[in-house]
């Protein structure tokens, strides 16, 4: 599935834009340098290190790093000329910070780098930078042409049909090309959308395989919620054989919900069933996945805290400073299993701040937050210590994000599969931490739980440090944070 559209990787979905345009910035940066520390006037200190070809390997691998943590190349980005420009403006001067002092470790430890061979890489990364702005362009103008788009036809009728529509007129969310809706049966129709096709297609045997043919489609969408048909019978339903002869055509056949999970990178809450759960790839737990995920937080847990611990002492300085109270706030939260445990922040609100006993959602500008307070949420300084939680074993660094019992108690009665955030651990940061804004009510918890489950059925240390590199995005942005 999505072999077509999107690249599979480690049960992950990354656009085939997003792919080349890595590969591209990759293999610019790398000539740029090459060229650039391989001019004649360049004057380097010992024999060879003009062309050391593993520094400026390193180079390219910790510039792709910083524009990958920047989300230079997700989808709803590259296609947005205003936005690619105000994240390349913040991307050069991080860049150029980052390799300049890895170059400078690199020529404290190993070879010696002379100053002026410094300001020629830099210079070939500035250089770099003026190049990608036009290989954006370039990429973004390829493929909104129909020509590379994949062709899909929509079988089946509103609601399901409309939300695809939406999908596929949005760039920066699909990228394909609807050919036609076809509506079935008696279910409801396809009057609104464009363009829709007769339903003599479905009367007529081996109609929808020539259409199929004739108009090139590679992916045939199935959003019906009809999905029986008599053997060998024409008439209202799914068109079993129908499909069958498409299929053999070459014309890739998807059920909604997988079409779904793969152009949002979510799941569809208000269309899943038990047994899309049950027959689907993915939600695959066992001792293994368990032990790699442990080793991988104990190894990123560290590494953070050595990096992380000016800031929060100083942090934890500046709380006891300005506002009376202790550094700490603990409260319960739900964790895996549905076992509770005490979650660890630097306070960031007055100490009375639910002196009623009632938990409630944070808000815009809410009263409660100290001075200090508002700038450590503002760069979620004050998740800094739930370290201490994933170091503990009650959480994970990646993973849902845990909710309070008032909550979850609540939640899990009104929304559908709820409790199946609770199979893995929780997370400081998580998918739907990077991919939609912070919840504060039922609906944005809803939002939440159909990322929370691609994440549950598509868990992978590949998408952990996907994560973990989108987390500096949202610190940057201040995406959700209140």
């Amino acid at each position: 599935m999505g072999d077509k559209a999107l690249l599979r990787l480690f049960g992950h979905y990354i656009p085939y834009p997003s792919v080349l345009l890595a590969l591209g910035d990759t293999l610019l940066l790398y000539v740029s340098l090459l060229i650039a520390t391989s001019l004649p006037f360049v004057q380097t200190p010992t024999p060879g290190a003009q062309s050391d070809l593993r520094l400026i390997a390193s180079i390219v691998i910790v510039s792709f790093l910083v524009l990958a943590s920047l989300g230079l190349y997700n989808r709803a980005v590259f296609y947005h000329s205003r936005e690619i420009n105000s994240r390349m403006i913040v991307a050069l001067p991080l860049v150029i910070v980052a390799c300049g002092l890895f170059i400078y470790v690199y020529s404290f430890y190993g070879q010696p780098i002379s100053r002026y061979l410094y300001i020629v890489i830099l210079s070939g990364i500035a250089v770099f930078f003026l190049l990608t702005f036009f290989l954006r362009e370039l990429v973004r103008n390829v493929f909104n042409m129909d020509r590379f788009k994949r062709r899909v036809l929509v079988l089946g009728a509103e609601p399901l049909a409309t939300k695809v529509d939406e999908i596929a007129r949005d760039p920066a969310r699909g990228h394909f090309l609807v050919v036609g809706y076809l509506g079935l049966g008696d279910e409801e129709s396809t009057s609104n959308l464009h363009p829709k096709l007769p339903s003599e297609m479905l009367t007529q045997r081996h109609a929808l395989a020539d259409f199929v043919r004739k108009n090139r489609v590679e992916e045939i969408v199935v959003v019906s919620r009809e999905r029986r048909r008599s053997v060998g019978k024409l008439g209202p339903g799914l068109p079993i054989w129908d499909l069958l002869e498409c299929k053999l055509e070459g014309a890739q056949i998807t059920t909604y919900a997988d079409f779904w999970e793969r152009e949002a990178r979510q799941v569809d809450l208000d269309e899943l069933q038990p047994s899309w759960l049950i027959f689907s790839d993915g939600f695959r737990v066992n001792s293994f996945t368990n032990y790699r995920t442990r080793f991988f937080d104990l190894l990123v847990s560290i590494c953070f805290l050595v990096v992380i611990l000016p800031v929060f002492l100083l942090t934890a300085l500046s709380i006891k400073l300005t506002s009376p109270g202790p550094v700490f706030y603990r409260q319960e939260r739900v964790g895996r299993g549905g076992k509770p445990f005490q979650l660890l922040k630097f306070r960031s609100m007055c100490v009375d701040a639910e002196k009623d006993g009632v938990p409630v959602w944070a808000k815009e500008n809410d009263e409660r937050i100290t001075p200090i307070g508002h700038f450590i949420r503002k760069t979620r300084i004050d998740e800094i210590p739930q370290v201490i939680n994933v170091l503990k074993g009650e959480m994970s660094f990646v993973g849902p994000r845990p909710e309070r019992p008032y909550f979850v108690e609540s939640l899990q009665k009104k929304i559908p599969y709820y409790i199946e955030r609770h199979r893995v651990r929780p997370g400081i940061t998580g998918w739907a931490q990077t991919s939609c804004p912070y919840g504060a009510s039922e609906e944005d918890a809803k939002l939440k739980l159909s990322y929370d489950l691609y994440y549950i059925k598509n868990s992978s240390l590949f998408l952990d440090a996907l994560i973990l590199l989108q987390t500096v995005r949202v610190v940057l942005w201040n995406y959700g944070a209140r």
